[in-house]
């Protein structure tokens, strides 16, 4: 026996509104935004650093992945770059993040995490993860992602008076 695809049949105002305004209305590779770019593209200068503190979930927040992304660019650009998780963000930087298995993924982009902050680490960022973070979401300080640094809870706050001091450009992201 074979499977055949069958067409459902459509009403009369289904195919009305099917075919009212053409779609997709542009073929693929149409610009649909333009692509001047408003600032210039600084570089670090000598000295500079940039610092993100990240309070989001992993895959429930998108700023979470986004601010990993724009840390490891503004370390290609120069800047001493540094990540720090904190309350759930904390949960971003677990090595045992997979399933059926840990370093599985069970659909695509489920380890673009685990993936970024590897590579943010091996090209020189640092990357903090709150202990209570941790503990608020049962992980443990033994399933961080190697090169990942734990940290005291009240590192958090003198971590950003740290990076202050420095003059770093800081970025944070905050995530119910």
């Amino acid at each position: 026996m074979t499977a055949e695809t069958t067409t459902p049949a459509l009403t009369e105002t289904e195919q009305a509104s099917l075919t009212e305004i053409p779609h997709p209305s542009l073929p693929p590779g149409s610009s649909l935004y333009g692509g001047t770019k408003v600032f210039p593209d600084y570089q670090a200068e000598p000295g500079e650093t940039y610092f993100t503190l990240v309070h989001g979930i992993a895959h429930e927040s998108s700023v979470s992945f986004v601010a990993i992304l724009q840390a490891t660019r503004a370390q290609r650009k120069g800047f001493e770059s540094a990540i720090y998780f904190y309350g759930p963000g904390s949960l971003n930087c677990l090595a045992t993040r997979g399933f059926p298995t840990t370093g599985s993924a069970a659909f695509p982009g489920e380890l673009n995490i685990n993936d970024s902050l590897k590579t943010f680490i091996a090209e020189g960022g640092k990357v903090y993860c709150c202990r209570f973070g941790l503990s608020l979401h049962g992980a443990r300080e033994e399933d961080l992602i190697e090169g990942v640094i734990p940290t005291h809870p009240l590192d958090v706050q003198d971590a950003l008076i740290h990076y202050a001091r420095k003059g770093a450009i800081i970025n944070s992201t905050y995530m119910f």
